[in-house]
């Protein structure tokens, strides 16, 4: 269990409350799915070394997502249950929810995200959880699986989280200065705000100055650049689930009779709302039209993900850099040989980590080695690689590299699924010439050896669908450059043949076109690169210096105090 924090009234500041689904805290606690949750799990490490009063709001996901194994081919999910009270402090306080008919009783555990041991800060992250005795069975579960379950389940879940996430903050006494909502699945926390607010009317004056109210203290990221990946739920189900939250008929006045939409609900009770990156925030601004939507780029946490001996070359050569990011920009300065052998370090711990994956024994820690790590969805493309084999055979035959790819579908995405198969088809197809490996149960600890142990990170996404993206920025603080679409955070961290290379043209979606882009940048620049080791070594220090530098969530969460928490 945790230890008492060192400030124990540190709850009784002024918060802002970031809300979440998912929060990346630490190897060991599963109540995270990819990205989302690392960068919220990002957001409060910056937040605890800067000393942004943030407090974090999210499900105890007592079951975890899912620990993914490889029979045959195929994925095999296995449960990842995980113990609350082996890692974190159970609060003493509870708070109530009507829904469909029956109260939910909430608890809630805390969870001290720790910033750098000099600088003394700690950020709470408080996780619910309805596992209690006084509830139903089926009210005890709701907490429990991460993104599992029907409809109504996720629903529910939802309710707990931003209807029960505010009643929590205000039964614990912390006083709020903002809400955040780190995409839509929070979304109904503006509800018990409005409701708050004496916002029960479902027209009128009371109702305006409610939502005005509302809006003045909310702020909304969305992540999600295509309408069909919001969270909807038929009116009926959300009049069902939500009878005892709100008044049907403000529910109706604010949403209409047709759907709920949680993205919409938020982009109308927020008044700052943001996109993850300049590109997203405009197709974003597209997609939802009459909204003023920011751009605040996404970010990673430099101290955290920077590999061990890239941490202690930065520590020799540029003194605070985990404070002060921006500083990496020195990294120019870096002698190339320094730079090579703390990448050579990571190269061979990345692959003594994975030496008993199927496969792995064909990798050489000489060859030029692609990473490529992804939640496995279509959007993806996490075939595009593999398009033409036998033009990948000629590319290896002169210049031999390997491929490593890890990567979890969602239970439920049967293509996601396929694309697993098919990568371990082709992996066996390219036996002898290009050695594939694949990495099962892509998580924190795997993606910290990847971005940094690997030596070109590929990206692959269908245009626009990549909101951000962020796995790039986190090989970038390595030394490792991007051969990626332009989409998302690229759009703005590319410089060919400096940070990394581009794969087709901007706005361009169609993959044949993406597909020969990549073979020729791979064949004819990227490679050639590589074997002129002075030419690479400058290419490695750009991507630190141009990009590290840059796109860390030191940044980021200064951007959002400075523009939308205290503005």
């Amino acid at each position: 269990m945790q230890s008492e924090p060192r400030h124990p009234m540190f709850l009784s500041r002024a918060r802002i409350a970031y809300f979440s689904m998912e929060f990346a805290l630490e190897d060991g606690i599963p109540t995270y799915s990819g990205g989302l949750g690392v960068l919220a799990g990002d957001m409060m490490r910056s937040a605890a070394d800067l000393g942004v009063p943030l407090v974090g709001v999210t499900l105890a996901s007592r079951a975890g997502y899912f620990r993914q194994e490889i029979a045959g081919d195929a994925q095999v999910e296995r449960a990842e249950p995980w113990d609350p009270s082996a890692h974190a402090q159970r609060l003493a306080c509870k708070v109530m929810v009507a829904m469909g008919g029956r109260e939910v009783w909430i608890g809630a555990w805390r969870y001290d995200v720790e910033g750098h041991p000099r600088r003394g800060g700690a950020a709470p992250v408080i996780l619910l959880d309805t596992d209690l005795p006084e509830n139903h069975p089926d009210d005890r579960t709701l907490t429990h699986w991460l993104y599992g379950g029907d409809a109504a389940y996720r629903l529910r879940q939802e309710i707990v989280l931003g209807v029960g996430g505010v009643r929590m903050l205000r039964a614990l006494g912390l006083r709020v200065y903002r809400y955040h909502l780190n995409e839509g699945h929070s979304a109904l926390l503006t509800l018990e705000l409005l409701r708050e607010e004496g916002g029960a009317a479902p027209a009128g004056e009371l109702l305006r100055d409610a939502i005005e109210a509302v809006r003045a203290s909310c702020v909304f990221t969305t992540h999600t650049p295509v309408e069909a990946g919001h969270d909807q739920y038929p009116a009926a189900m959300a009049l069902q689930w939500l009878a005892g939250v709100v008044d049907p008929q403000v529910l109706q006045a604010l949403e209409g009779t047709e759907a709920l939409n949680l993205t919409r609900l938020a982009l109308r009770l927020c008044g700052w709302v943001n996109g993850v990156a300049d590109s997203h925030a405009r197709t974003s601004r597209a997609l939802f039209p009459g909204y003023d939507v920011h751009a605040v780029t996404n970010g990673v946490h430099a101290l955290t993900w920077a590999g061990p001996a890239m941490r202690a070359l930065f520590d020799r050569r540029i003194p605070q850099w985990c404070h002060e990011p921006e500083l990496l920009v020195r990294a120019l300065r870096i002698p190339d040989a320094e730079i090579v052998a703390a990448h050579a370090v990571a190269k061979q711990e990345l692959l003594r980590s994975i030496a008993g994956v199927p496969g792995a024994q064909a990798l050489d820690p000489q060859r030029f080695t692609v990473g490529f790590a992804r939640r496995m969805t279509d959007y993806k493309r996490p075939g595009l690689l593999f398009t033409d084999l036998a033009r990948l055979r000629a590319i290896a035959r002169d210049q031999p590299f390997q491929v490593i790819v890890s990567g979890k579908a969602h239970p439920r995405d049967d293509t996601g699924k396929r694309h697993i198969e098919s990568l371990h088809a082709w992996a066996r197809e390219l036996e002898g010439t290009v050695p594939v490996v694949f990495v099962p149960d892509y998580r924190l600890e795997v993606a910290r050896r990847l971005v940094a142990g690997v030596d070109l990170w590929l990206n692959t996404p269908l245009p626009p669908l990549e909101a951000s993206g962020t796995s790039g920025m986190k090989a970038a603080l390595n030394g490792v450059p991007s051969l990626s679409v332009l989409d998302g955070w690229w759009v703005e961290g590319w410089e060919e043949g400096v940070t990394g290379w581009a794969i087709g043209a901007d706005g361009d979606r169609d993959a044949g076109r993406h597909a020969a882009s990549l073979y020729q940048k791979l064949e004819q620049l990227v490679l050639p690169a590589f074997r002129d080791t002075a030419a690479w070594a400058a290419i490695m220090k750009s991507a630190i210096a141009r990009n590290g530098s840059y796109f860390n969530s030191h940044r980021m969460i200064r951007r959002y105090a400075t523009e939308a928490y205290f503005s």
